[in-house]
């Protein structure tokens, strides 16, 4: 009998399946637009406390001000960069350029980095 030799599915994480810089990055993306959409949401609330009157928005404000609401702010920074940056590579893709193994993971890595530096200069940036 010959061995089978079809692909693996990627679902198969584990001993099975070693997970790729573009399978990760792919993923990445689509879990930091699902939080843009939360961070959205968190934005009209505020939005809408502050219409709602002083009381209404000193709440939203102490929420915001928070330990847990700035890293809620922090990491929704982060995945507004991180989403821009690979939405750039994407552009690039489009264009036809990158798509080799070794470009596909040199633009990662810089996603990666350029998303993380954006935020850190963000936060130092607006930081009072």
């Amino acid at each position: 009998m010959s061995a089978n030799k079809r692909p693996l599915s990627p679902f198969m994480i584990g001993p099975y399946y070693r997970p790729q810089m573009t399978s990760v990055l792919s993923i990445t993306h689509r879990a930091t637009g699902v939080w843009l959409v939360v961070g959205t949401l968190m934005l009209v609330y505020w939005l809408a406390a502050a219409a709602f009157g002083s009381e209404s928005y000193k709440h939203a404000q102490a929420f915001l001000g928070s330990m847990l609401g700035q890293l809620f702010l922090f990491l929704w920074t982060w995945a507004l960069f991180y989403h821009m940056s690979n939405g750039i590579r994407h552009l690039f893709w489009d264009a036809g350029f990158g798509f080799d193994l070794q470009d596909a993971t040199k633009s990662g890595w810089l996603v990666v980095s350029f998303s993380i530096l954006l935020t850190v200069l963000c936060w130092l940036i607006a930081a009072p």
